[in-house]
């Protein structure tokens, strides 16, 4: 079978990782794509025991030329890219009085600009398809804010409004984009919280426990299939409800 490509950026590791083993697992030939060589290397010797054909790029999202090289790659190898899931991201948490412009232009830079450059560089190849599905991971931050991550909000914010307007522009070609906001969910990122501030997070929601990573896989993978077809410009909150 012609199996579908899909390209997931920071998907060496948690939730990036989880959404590229699901993918896999239902048939898709996947590109990992992170920052780190590492844990490049180590996601697709993982992915390449679920029998589908793996490439691993090495790529900063922030950068236009890494980003080419990406997708000019993903091209020469499998031809085609069918899904995009826009997942880098990083943090820099501070009280806006103390927050640095470093660490607002990082933040910015990782998640919102690469988010576009990204979404930049597939429209082209799935415009010319006619047909493709992009998923960019928000948050629900970018939502409701939170202290001490104004730039975090505001970049994941963006990352919604830039869904929506990027679903209006390509649904002509039969292109879908989406996104998905996770609330609190078990990652590298959240152990390293303390015991007072996951309870915290804990109590504010209905559920009573934290997601994981396979939450969050198991939406994006419904929103690249043929059963959501006729789902554009929406954002669907993983958050066991925390955000209503």
């Amino acid at each position: 079978m012609d199996r579908e490509v899909a390209i997931i950026t920071g998907s060496g590791r948690g939730i990036g990782k989880a959404i590229a083993l699901k993918l896999a697992q239902q048939g898709m030939n996947i590109v990992i794509s992170d920052v780190a060589a590492d844990t490049v290397d180590n996601a697709v010797k993982e992915i390449e025991q679920l029998g589908v054909k793996v490439l691993g790029v090495k790529a900063d999202v922030t950068n236009s030329e890494d980003v080419f090289h990406l997708f000019s790659e993903t091209i020469e190898v499998f031809g085609r890219v069918d899904v995009l899931v826009n997942n880098a991201g990083i943090t820099r948490d501070n009280l806006l009085i103390r927050m640095q412009e470093s660490e607002w232009d990082s933040v910015i830079a990782v998640n919102l600009k690469g988010c576009f450059n990204c979404l930049k560089a597939v429209a082209k190849i799935m415009m010319k398809q006619r047909k493709g599905k992009i998923v960019n991971i928000s948050s629900v931050v970018g939502v409701m804010g939170n202290v001490g991550q104004a730039n975090y909000a505001a970049s994941k914010g963006g990352v919604i409004s830039l869904t929506k307007s990027a679903a209006k522009e390509l649904a002509a070609r039969n292109i879908t984009v989406n996104a998905v906001a996770p609330g609190f969910i078990e990652t590298e990122m959240t152990k390293n919280l303390s015991g007072n501030v996951k309870e915290a997070f804990i109590n504010l929601i209905p559920l009573k426990r934290p997601g994981r990573p396979e939450d969050v896989a198991n939406v994006v993978s419904f929103l690249v299939s043929p059963a959501a077809d006729y789902i554009t410009g929406q954002v669907i909150h993983i958050d066991g409800g925390m955000v209503m």
